[in-house]
């Protein structure tokens, strides 16, 4: 996954309403549900079927830690899909997203201005457009390289441009080297 992908994924799990399953007889439980078999909750994992029923009996109770760290990423992923759904919908008509980042940023400027990128760090609403946009291209698959597209784009209407009424000679901005990026909605 991407840097962009990544931050949609916290911002999800932000909206949870409730916790999920703690322990792990209860998690693989919970995939066992999500994903029929032991056997696909096996791939899933990359560890045996016999292994998947171990843990869901409590046989096995201590899984190594990268074994551990994937049962909890696999529920958190499928946890509460509609309550993830509502809040991207929401912010996709209406609320829009927030994007917090320091990266650097690269544009294309008319002579006599500099062009020169350069680390900033910005807290922007993007509106509800760039949202749906966002979460289009994730649900079709795109790259980390086209969402940071999207989010560049709204970082050029909003903050530099400020939606026309400055920096009008700008014309393409980009998004390089991220140090960190949040997301909100």
């Amino acid at each position: 996954m991407g840097e962009i992908e990544d931050a949609i994924e916290r911002a999800d799990r932000e909206a949870f309403t409730r916790q999920p399953p703690k322990t792990l007889p209860a998690r693989i439980n919970y995939l066992l549900k999500q994903l029929g078999t032991a056997k696909a909750v096996a791939q899933e994992l990359g560890i045996t079927a016999d292994s998947v029923n171990r843990y869901r009996r409590g046989a096995r109770k201590n899984p190594p830690k990268d074994i551990a760290a994937k049962i909890d990423n696999a529920v958190r992923q499928r946890w509460q899909p509609q309550v993830r759904k509502r809040r991207q919908r929401q912010a996709a008509a209406t609320t829009g997203v927030t994007v917090e980042t320091r990266a650097r940023f690269g544009y294309t400027a008319p002579v006599g201005t500099t062009d020169d990128g350069r680390f900033r760090r910005l807290t922007v609403h993007l509106p509800p457009a760039y949202a749906q946009r966002l979460f289009d291209a994730r649900n079709t698959g795109a790259s980390d390289q086209q969402m940071r597209g999207i989010i560049a784009e709204g970082f050029k209407e909003v903050y530099f441009q400020d939606g026309g009424g400055r920096a009008t000679g700008l014309s393409d901005v980009t998004l390089n080297d991220i140090d960190y990026l949040d997301l909100d909605y």
